[in-house]
């Protein structure tokens, strides 16, 4: 069995649908890494899957791509691009202070409860 398999288109929806819901609840004013919230939407390591992902939806999307952050509250998108202007414009909007191209992951990292029993 080979190392590297083919996701069913089914299987591809699936990943997709848990990643939208999983980032349809962070918080305003919250952040999470695209590590975390692969953890947290059940896909395991699959950051760059993530980004890959985000960058793909549409531009009229409602989904909060903007509270998603590289490792260590980095912001990935470039400054003095379209994207990375509206990234930290947004983030600014909900009272999240971007210093040197990153946030405070301790003061705005979003920790959702963990599930217990």
């Amino acid at each position: 069995m080979s190392g590297v398999s083919r996701l069913s288109a089914e299987d591809a929806d699936a990943r997709r649908m848990a990643l939208y819901s999983v980032l349809g609840q962070i918080p305003s004013g919250k952040v999470v890494s695209y590590g975390q919230l692969a953890e947290l939407a059940g896909l395991g390591r699959a950051a760059r899957w993530v980004g890959r992902t985000l960058g793909q939806l549409p531009a009229d999307t409602r989904l909060p791509w903007h509270r998603v952050l590289g490792a260590g509250g980095r912001l990935s998108l470039a400054l003095g691009t379209p994207s990375g202007d509206e990234q930290r414009a947004r983030l600014r909007a909900e009272g999240v202070n971007v210093t040197n191209n990153r946030v405070d992951m301790t003061r705005h990292g979003w920790r959702p409860m963990e599930h217990s029993g």
